[in-house]
């Protein structure tokens, strides 16, 4: 039998997955594997062959289809999804199905009956951060279907996707029905609030003391067992994003936002600070801050107590008087090194080996500046073990060991940090010490039990 050999073509990828899946299953296995199976027999099939395109694979939650033509996969998407809003009508809500939709106009890599390569893979990480009910569209995509087809179109400029190296341009589907997800039911017996990251209002955009300032609050918030703050890797994921804070407050599950903007000059900088009850939009507190720059880490202790005080004079006093009393000697006390360290984040977020070297030097920037900055030294740990665990480094073993001394020396400088005990945790886990990483990321998880990192991390683990 002839070998069969790979082929090469252009082709329009619509990538598909169910919001919530393991929700669902968790809840009905049975009904909704039933309810799947139901409404693409009678929803999505149809709709696929109407409009000319193919079915590659189902995967249990998802389902890949290839289209000759763009303007058949985004007339089909949004239809799509008119149709599953219209057949979630009359269902309890936390069973609703609802879909999330990526398409890419790419090459792609035909095997058999099945579909690989850069077109495929760019549907799929389109499709894991379009908003539940929601259509997202690539440049190369748009640029064959403007004004093409009965839709609008809403730029979300370049987006940076997952293992993915050049940025790739995002537009969003108008007129597809927007779902706002019931928030997970957790019981919740605490005050609950989310930061939303701090508006940069100075005109550069390489400016990074906004982040700093939001990092630095929902830092000091976390350290109260009294409070449910959701971690800054979900807050972050609104920014730059126009938002209605009810929505907010529902898709994170909490009662409280707060929000704010920051404008530097040279010499002086203004913050501006409110609190938002989440369930009806009505501003329980607003502030604004003018300080010099030299006094930005009054501004910054300011900023928290206020927050933290309004929250304590609703729940008896005794967030504000813990607060008071807080030791000084931990977190961070320097301007610039809270800069240094927001400027690593953002490069070792992109997550590429000169990024990540970049990012290494922001953080021992930070560490050098402020000795007792734990959370740095433990970025900088982490820097070295990415290196050694991506193939990055042409020594992994000294890579490692050099983590271990950067994650030992975070613990060392501030024990209350959960960086610290995270970065060591990592190291063990990398080293094969699973029941040592298994404990130190427990250790973490007290000192900062709301860190969506540590958590990911724990379940690897």
């Amino acid at each position: 039998m002839a070998e069969e050999r790979s082929q090469r073509r252009l082709a329009a990828i619509l990538a598909a997955d169910v919001v919530g899946y393991s929700r669902l299953v968790d809840q009905d296995e049975a009904g909704t594997l039933a309810s799947l199976s139901q409404r693409r027999r009678s929803i999505l099939e149809p709709l696929v062959a109407e409009h000319h395109g193919r079915i590659v694979k189902l995967m249990g939650d998802g389902v890949l289809v290839e289209f000759a033509s763009a303007v058949n996969a985004v007339t089909c998407a949004t239809e799509l999804q008119k149709r599953m809003a219209v057949a979630n009508t009359g269902v309890a809500e936390d069973r609703h199905i609802v879909l999330r939709i990526g398409i890419n106009l790419g090459d792609v890599i035909v095997e058999g009956g099945d579909l690989y390569g850069d077109g495929v893979i760019i549907a799929s990480r389109l499709e894991a951060i379009a908003e539940p009910g929601g259509v997202l569209v690539s440049g190369t995509a748009y640029d064959q279907v403007k004004n093409k087809v009965k839709v609008g179109f809403d730029d979300l400029g370049a987006q940076t996707l997952k293992n993915i190296a050049e940025p790739a341009r995002a537009y969003r589907v108008a007129g597809t029905p927007r779902v706002f997800l019931a928030a997970p039911k957790v019981a919740i017996d605490k005050p609950s609030i989310a930061l939303l990251p701090f508006i940069n209002m100075s005109g550069d955009p390489e400016h990074y003391f906004a982040d700093s300032i939001t990092e630095n609050v929902i830092a000091g918030l976390s350290r109260f067992r009294d409070l449910f703050v959701i971690a800054s890797n979900s807050t972050f994921a609104y920014k730059g994003k126009a938002t209605k804070i009810q929505d907010v407050s529902r898709e994170l599950g909490v009662r409280y936002i707060l929000e704010g903007s920051v404008q530097r000059s040279k010499e002086r900088v203004r913050i501006t600070a409110q609190l938002i009850d989440g369930t009806t939009g009505r501003h329980l507190w607003v502030e604004r801050y003018d300080r010099r720059v030299e006094d930005i880490l009054v501004v910054q202790d300011e900023v928290s107590e206020r927050i933290i005080g309004t929250l304590a004079t609703t729940y008896g006093g005794r967030l504000l008087k813990a607060w008071q009393e807080r030791p000084e000697a931990t977190g961070t006390r320097d301007f610039q090194a809270l800069d240094y360290f927001a400027r690593g984040m953002n490069f070792m977020n992109r997550f590429t080996k000169d990024d990540n070297l970049r990012a290494r030097e922001f953080f021992d920037k930070a560490a050098r500046l402020e000795p007792n900055f734990g959370k740095a030294y433990a970025a900088v740990a982490w820097t070295h073990m990415v290196d050694a665990a991506e193939g990055w480094s042409e020594d992994p073993p000294t890579s490692l060991a050099i983590g271990l001394k950067f994650a030992t020396l975070a613990i060392e400088r501030d024990d209350t940090e959960a960086w610290g005990r995270y970065a060591l945790a990592g190291n063990c886990l990398l080293r094969g010490q699973h029941d040592r990483a298994l404990a130190e990321f427990e250790r973490a998880l007290e000192l900062n039990p709301n860190d969506a990192d540590v958590l990911t991390d724990l379940a690897t683990a």
